[in-house]
């Protein structure tokens, strides 16, 4: 009886382990995946992610129409009342419905944006997120995806309030490269909010919770900012928060692009990509606690 070699191939053998030439009959296989590799890869990663999430939409758009109420019941009577009665000093002695309408822009994507935690914890319930996450997929390509599609829901609420303002007689801008600007200012501060909803996803775990969470955040953020009136007329102490509130940078900016009010467009940018930053990486360190 022959004894059989167990620590290597049989011996000639040696040819078989030669790949065989590529005549165009088997696919080539990718031997290495470099760094570049994966950064030309991320874009295509981000926009696919953003692709799954407005289908959600398409498939139930009464949702965009279910949101759009609130902004148009804030412009139709807190607007309308607030013009009639001039309670509220307005910078340049503008109708106070064009001061107001830009933070209902703003305000409308902060609603969209705050709950969009619940979202992620639904589908870790439902076991997606786990199949996501097992991917090679870069985290933060999986939260930059889903803070770009919450950015595009809120402009569709957008289109929706600025169109309503000038029905009521809103002097908004005609210049496209402002209303660009408008929708690009929109995006981010709706990134910001999507991704500290997703930030406390990640830290709470629970639908309920971070729904209380969200109840919890809208309204400090919305009321200590400029959306309704001056930071000049706050007190000192809100004065102080509203100097670190996104919203508050978002509504500035909006104002000036929109209305046309002094504002500090530079500032506001830089801060609002500042907090988009910090949004993501935070949501990005803690989404893997949501699939444990």
């Amino acid at each position: 009886m022959k004894s059989v070699a167990l620590g290597g191939p049989p011996a000639g053998s040696a040819e078989l382990l030669q790949p065989e030439p590529d005549n165009g009959r088997y696919p080539r296989l990718a031997v290495h995946d470099t760094p570049l590799a994966r950064l030309q890869r991320y874009p295509s990663r981000i926009a696919t992610f953003c692709l799954v999430e407005l289908q959600k939409v398409r498939h139930d758009r009464t949702e965009l129409l279910t949101r759009a109420v609130q902004p148009v019941l804030w412009l139709l009577i807190f607007g309308e009342t607030f013009t009639r009665i001039h309670a509220i000093p307005t910078p340049g002695h503008i109708p106070y419905l064009s001061y107001l309408a830009p933070g209902i822009v703003a305000q409308s994507g902060l609603f969209i944006a705050i709950f969009y935690g619940i979202q992620i914890i639904w589908e870790r319930d439902a076991g997606v997120l786990t199949k996501l996450l097992v991917t090679p997929t870069p985290r933060s390509a999986l939260i930059i995806g889903k803070a770009f599609a919450s950015g595009v829901r809120a402009c569709a609420q957008v289109i929706v309030v600025l169109v309503l303002s000038v029905i009521l007689g809103v002097a908004l801008t005609s210049n496209p490269l402002h209303i660009i600007g408008t929708f690009v200012v929109v995006m981010l501060g709706s990134a910001f909010f999507s991704c500290l909803s997703m930030t406390m996803a990640g830290v709470l775990m629970k639908r309920d919770r971070l729904m209380g969470f969200g109840q919890l955040m809208t309204m400090p953020l919305f009321f200590a900012s400029n959306a309704l009136y001056p930071v000049s007329i706050m007190p000192g102490w809100l004065k102080d928060l509203s100097k670190v509130n996104p919203l508050g940078y978002e509504v500035d900016a909006l104002r000036g692009l929109l209305v046309g009010t002094p504002d500090q467009l530079g500032q506001d940018f830089c801060a609002l990509v500042l907090a988009v930053l910090v949004g993501v990486t935070a949501a990005s360190s803690l989404v893997n606690r949501l699939a444990r």
